[in-house]
């Protein structure tokens, strides 16, 4: 029988990081964890000691993860969670293999608006004891795939395919691939001649190439902080905007919405995770259910360019 060794790291060291990145201090973990301070710092310094590099650089303000420690805290917060995972698992193997436990999810507000929820209330009534915990997060930078990465989230809806590579130890699989409308305010006569109203999310590496060619699109007048916001300013005639498809469900009638044509941009959007959860009765049953979903759920309103199944 294999044996742990003195570099080894137990749960409850690992326990110790994940609390300390999260508060920001050796006090505010003790706190957290029920411990005393000493007890917290000597755990670091003793994890320190294991890994050879120091983790938290500590200030008066408190304690900060170095790279080293950013490192080492997501990969605790992995382990931690498939230890977590393990013990479900079992339990409900024991039940006949029904799937229990807690699920965190992550995903763009679009997605979590629109493509989540018809998914969740199917997974509610086939697996109740499953228990699904949402996070919204900007799909800027890092974005939903950085939550999966950091041990924060054990799947994330993310749009795939920009030039970023994936973090190691993720995998990602498509869902749909949707296409993007010009939008306007209803009845206007010249939609391509009003300002632009833009969000940060809208144009990952997927768009820009084609967003480039279009010497008709000028520089955005208008930034807004999210895609709602971006629709109520259209519709209120400041400007037109191009959107994807999840982005326009529910769009008012105060809103028209223009084919850009087959050679229009399309965004895929997909689910993330990590190789070690990808296998997991929680993951494999939302992603049966995303899938369900998926084709009677996201398209163009007014029946133009329907989003199509992705490619796998």
């Amino acid at each position: 029988m294999a044996r742990t060794t003195d570099s080894d790291l137990a749960p409850h060291e690992l326990r110790v990081l994940v609390a300390v990145a999260d508060t920001g201090g050796f006090s505010a973990a003790a706190g957290a964890l029920a411990l005393t301070q000493s007890a917290v710092s000597h755990s670091v310094r003793g994890s320190e000691r294991k890994i050879g590099a120091v983790l938290f650089e500590r200030g008066r303000t408190g304690a900060r993860p170095t790279p080293a420690g950013e490192a080492a805290v997501a990969h605790a917060r992995r382990i931690l969670r498939l230890l977590d995972v393990l013990t479900a698992e079992a339990r409900g193997a024991a039940r006949s293999g029904a799937a229990e436990g807690p699920l965190r999810i992550t995903a763009f507000r679009s997605a979590a608006l629109h493509l989540l929820p018809p998914a969740l209330q199917r997974l509610r009534a086939r697996h109740p004891g499953i228990e699904p915990r949402v996070r919204i997060v900007r799909e800027v930078g890092r974005g939903t795939a950085g939550e999966v990465a950091d041990g924060k989230a054990d799947i994330a809806i993310a749009t795939l395919g920009g030039s970023a590579p994936l973090p190691p130890g993720l995998v990602a699989s498509g869902l749909f691939e949707e296409p993007y409308a010009l939008v306007h305010a209803s009845g206007h006569a010249a939609p391509r001649s009003l300002p632009l109203v833009d969000w940060a999310e809208n144009c990952g590496s997927h768009t820009r190439g084609w967003w480039a060619a279009q010497d008709w699109i000028p520089r955005a007048t208008v930034e807004a902080e999210d895609d709602g916001a971006v629709l109520s300013l259209v519709s209120a005639g400041h400007g037109m905007a191009i959107m994807p498809a999840l982005s326009l469900s529910g769009a008012p009638a105060s809103v028209g919405i223009a084919d850009l044509g087959p050679d229009g941009p399309t965004r895929q959007v997909g689910y993330v995770t990590t190789a070690e959860l990808a296998g997991s009765t929680v993951v494999r049953a939302l992603v049966r259910e995303l899938r369900a979903t998926v084709p009677q759920d996201v398209s163009l309103p007014g029946g133009q360019a329907g989003a199509r199944r992705a490619k796998l």
